[in-house]
């Protein structure tokens, strides 16, 4: 039925097809009919909300849709003079068929009520009610279609993200009249999709994975009877070959006979590119969580691209400004002096974030304005009284052995306060306050990158290096460790050649505090997505939704509009 709809889109012949004239401009015959008012008083009518076939409007909608046909009494758009389909008609609904390409819904686009309408007008149906309620529908359906694709369709913050980024202020509607009448519809909505690299490549990616979804011969083989480690025999090898050259994860010409029923260097080599790009141990060895991840059925697969590609919707346009983004359930952070159409940054660089249930990392976009070497580390209320005070009371040595004391004030010049019975009081009404002097053992490390923000989140270094050999890292109260501070100083300072990475170096083993503000300010996204193209290799990557917000926006986007 699709295709038989869209061979109608350029002429829309039925047996009262009008006389046309030579090829036009536009390619499309043009009727010689006079113009029919009773289509205008038709969308006049279902405007003002006389008509409800087309379902309920959001207010924001119907305001669109009066600026839209203020002019000219309400004209229709998307038909000619005598109502015959434009070529513009044709771009919009290629354009709204294609809406699943993004990871959209194309129901959301009043895709049955078109589809019964252009079929009605293909078998000669012309009534001008069903033309006017087309007209309409057509003009509803772009601009929520092009609202979604460039800001997204949940709102973040009502599925409780923290992210305060202004909601870009488009006319939509002037947008759409002028792309209609310049013959720009197909080319203008590409401005709206994100300019992100990752966008176009998770894009890619959800066709490919939907292309192994419908595909018969993806079968998981049956999990072996104990864990199989290189070099022991397995009777599901050759299938589990046949997955891993579907994933990628080994090369298309790998053998697959069943003879080969050990898992040999090169399966044990595909599995630790399947372990790596799952976020699990790359032992080669196939184990319960290993089996785990290949048993994700891959319609949730495709499910996590489509919901990675909501979330780089909402993310606000980056230009030609220094970036740092962090994928958060990823724990690892990438840096660009200005993003390339290829993606490809300066350098990446682990992370630790915020432990799952309590402490979680926000999700926010901030700019980068400051960096400190030799941090100390005004210890939150919350870690104060949940955490130091219990071992303070049961340990008086505890404050000196940590670098830390008590001190009266809220500013880095305040004054240390003798541990008392009166302090420890002060401590528990929150009339003082512990600071843990710089140096080594400092929580922060030696450089704290500061971008400001209402959660108080910033960049640190860490004594805590051991952590990042672990596979998941959510271990912080909320701010992000990177493993290699020195080296992202480097990167951050480089517009001032006084600070080399020999002399942030040498401060941090020095014994002074410095504060260095940015001669130009850094953007810092804090993002969260599940699936994502490493910009590296281009391999595409799953974590696990260690804060559960896949499941929070899947929820969210199945809701009716």
């Amino acid at each position: 039925m699709a295709a038989f709809v869209l061979s109608m889109l350029t002429a829309c012949s039925g047996p009262s097809q009008p006389v046309e004239t030579a090829a036009t401009r536009t390619g499309v015959a043009v009727s010689t009919r006079a113009a029919r008012p009773g289509i205008s008083a038709g969308i006049q009518a279902m405007v003002a909300g006389r008509d409800l076939s087309l379902g309920v409007f959001h207010e924001m909608e119907r305001d669109e849709l009066r600026a839209l046909y203020s002019r000219k009494e309400a004209a229709p758009l998307w038909l000619d003079e005598a109502g015959w389909l434009t070529p513009a008609s044709r771009d919009a609904l290629d354009l709204l068929r294609h809406a699943a390409d993004d990871g959209l819904e194309p129901d959301a686009y009043y895709r049955e009520t078109l589809t019964r309408l252009t079929d009605l007008f293909a078998t000669g149906s012309r009534a001008e009610e069903d033309l006017a309620r087309f007209d309409l529908a057509l003009s509803a359906a772009m601009l929520r279609y092009v609202r979604h694709l460039h800001m997204g369709r949940v709102d973040p913050r009502a599925i409780g993200f923290r992210l305060d980024v202004p909601r870009d202020r488009h006319d939509f509607a002037d947008w759409l009249r002028s792309a209609i009448a310049e013959d720009r519809v197909s080319s203008s909505v590409a401005e709206f999709r994100p300019s992100l690299a990752q966008y176009r490549l998770l894009r890619d990616m959800l066709k490919r994975y939907r292309q192994l979804e419908r595909d018969p011969t993806f079968v998981v083989p049956p999990p072996p009877s104990s864990t199989v480690r290189p070099g022991e025999f397995d009777a599901g090898s050759a299938d589990l070959r046949r997955v891993l050259i579907a994933l990628g994860d080994l090369p298309a010409g790998a053998p697959v006979s069943p003879a080969i029923d050990r898992v040999d260097d090169a399966l044990a080599d595909g599995v630790r590119r399947f372990q790596r790009r799952h976020g699990l141990e790359p032992t080669g060895t196939i184990g319960p969580s290993t089996l785990a991840a290949l048993r994700v059925p891959l319609r949730w697969r495709v499910r996590q691209i489509e919901l990675a590609l909501e979330r780089l919707r909402w993310l606000p346009h980056v230009g030609d400004k220094r970036l740092i983004a962090l994928n958060i359930p990823m724990f690892r952070l990438w840096a660009w002096d200005e993003v390339p159409p290829d993606g490809m940054p300066l350098f990446g660089m682990d992370v630790i974030v915020g432990r799952a249930l309590n402490t979680e990392t926000p999700v926010f976009v901030e700019d980068m304005r400051e960096v400190i070497v030799r941090p100390s580390w005004n210890v939150p209320p919350s870690i104060l009284r949940d955490e130091l005070l219990p071992m303070i009371e049961r340990d008086p040595d505890y404050l000196d052995r940590e670098g830390m004391e008590i001190v009266r004030g809220v500013n880095d010049a305040a004054s240390s306060v003798a541990l008392t019975a009166d302090a420890l009081d002060g401590l528990r009404q929150g009339a003082l306050r512990v600071r843990q002097r710089p140096g080594a053992a400092n929580a922060l490390g030696l450089i704290k990158f500061v971008f400001p923000n209402e959660e108080s989140v910033y960049m640190h270094g860490t004594p805590a290096q051991e952590l990042f050999a672990r596979n998941r890292r959510d271990f912080s109260h909320g701010c992000v460790r990177v493993a290699d501070p020195v080296a992202l100083a480097a990167w951050v300072l480089q517009d001032d050649p006084a600070w080399t990475r020999d002399r942030i170096f040498a401060a941090t083993t020095g014994t002074e505090t410095i504060r260095i503000a940015l001669p130009r300010p850094i953007q810092v996204i804090l993002f969260y997505v599940t699936a994502a193209v490493m910009p590296e290799d281009g391999t595409l990557w799953f974590s696990e939704d260690i804060y559960r917000q896949d499941v929070k926006l899947d929820r969210a986007l199945r809701t009716p509009l």
